[in-house]
């Protein structure tokens, strides 16, 4: 008898490195997936891309619009109230023994809260992270205490998981699903890229993507303004831009973009390029630029600089090939032109991705998450690991 996984996808960058899990859900001939689409994924304001789910032949199970509020902080707050209505009412309906997640977005926390009410155990990619500069610091987090199974993308983020009280034996460190993708993925060259963009890459490029900075009060439209300043300081560079999210402050970002690529004709930008388009730009990049966790995860696999702005990212572990930077003109500047030197660029060049482990986290991840379904583990109450203290702080 197979058992049931509800993957549930929100995002063009979670399904992008949900996709081979996906796929090998889908094969297993012990599990039976139920793909669940929402979120973005279904909205024309940013790029309807459940499209390129469709493309790739798995069947969705359903589709369940969520964003019908402005993208404000509490906007947010009433999308995460209507995700736990919706989501309670298809998990009832359908019961699956697991709900598979990835990352720390709010979206998610909401389906999280629905399965964990509901007694189906969550299963949780990418535990562990930290992220200062983003309200997806304490939804990963609040993820974290509801999953029953974790599977963190490095040691260190596997260790802080026990350090939470997670019990070591449903935490399993698999490496991350960037890194797998980056190289099992039939990437193109750069002219092929180019005519299928619709875009010459003929001189140096740079791959950026700038996110709302969501736990502070800082206004996106001025931090982003910063970047686009630093930005035409250099402008014997061409830049593809990829649009902010559907976080408090994206679609301002957005607009203010769009304005910037009407009157710059080296630059273009997609409000989703697709996996295989966008790794492809990575590997062929100048330098990545933004706050996008794609900067400090996955650039370093192809030796690839990472110009890294501001507080977003703040607290994930890094790799010599990333330099971190202030918001304004100035250091942003200042961090490309280091970043675009033949020196950085060889230092980046002989980074190893602290991502890696050598193993196919997406087989792992299923391998695992099938014992589970299929052990007594899974119908055990989850307790407190009390991991040994360091330091005693109240004693």
């Amino acid at each position: 008898m197979q058992k049931t996984v509800a993957v549930v996808t929100g995002t063009r960058a979670e399904y992008g490195l949900l996709r081979p899990v996906i796929e090998k859900i889908a094969a297993s001939e012990r599990l039976r997936l139920r793909l669940v689409v929402t979120g973005a994924h279904l909205s024309e304001r940013f790029g309807n891309t459940v499209q390129e789910i469709e493309q790739s032949g798995v069947p969705i199970d359903r589709r369940i619009p969520i964003l019908t509020h402005p993208s404000t902080p509490l906007g947010s707050c009433k999308t995460v109230a209507d995700t736990i209505g919706c989501f309670s009412d298809y998990f009832e309906e359908t019961r699956p023994d697991a709900v598979l997640v990835l990352g720390d977005r709010y979206e998610i926390f909401a389906v999280a809260s629905a399965a964990a009410m509901l007694h189906i155990p969550v299963a949780h990619i990418s535990g562990g992270d930290v992220t200062l500069g983003a309200a997806d610091e304490f939804f990963r987090h609040s993820i974290t205490k509801m999953a029953s199974l974790h599977f963190p993308s490095c040691a260190q983020y596997a260790n802080r998981l026990v350090a939470m009280g997670e019990e070591p034996r449903r935490v399993f460190n698999v490496g991350g699903l960037g890194d797998e993708n980056i190289r099992t993925l039939k990437l193109k060259d750069k002219a092929q890229l180019a005519q299928d963009i619709g875009f010459s890459l003929d001189e140096p490029y740079l791959l950026v993507t700038y996110h709302p900075e969501t736990a502070g009060n800082a206004n996106p439209v001025a931090q982003v303004q910063q970047l686009l300043e630093a930005l035409d300081t250099l402008p014997q560079l061409r830049v593809i831009f990829t649009l902010a999210n559907a976080d408090a402050g994206g679609e301002a970002i957005n607009e203010t973009l769009r304005n910037y690529v009407a009157q710059h004709s080296n630059a273009i930008a997609f409000t989703s390029m697709g996996m295989l388009n966008y790794l492809s730009a990575m590997r062929t990049t100048a330098a990545v630029v933004g706050n996008s966790s794609s900067g400090v995860v996955e650039a370093p696999s192809f030796g690839i600089p990472t110009v890294n702005i501001g507080e977003r990212q703040a607290g994930r572990l890094r790799c010599p090939s990333i330099l971190d930077c202030a918001g304004d003109t100035a250091s942003i500047r200042a961090a490309l032109v280091t970043a675009l030197s033949p020196e950085f660029a060889a230092k980046a060049q002989a980074q190893q991705s602290p991502y890696y482990n050598g193993t196919a986290t997406s087989s792992e991840i299923v391998r695992i998450l099938s014992e589970f379904l299929f052990s007594d583990l899974a119908q055990q109450t989850k307790t407190f690991f009390d991991a040994p203290l360091a330091e005693h702080y109240f004693d």
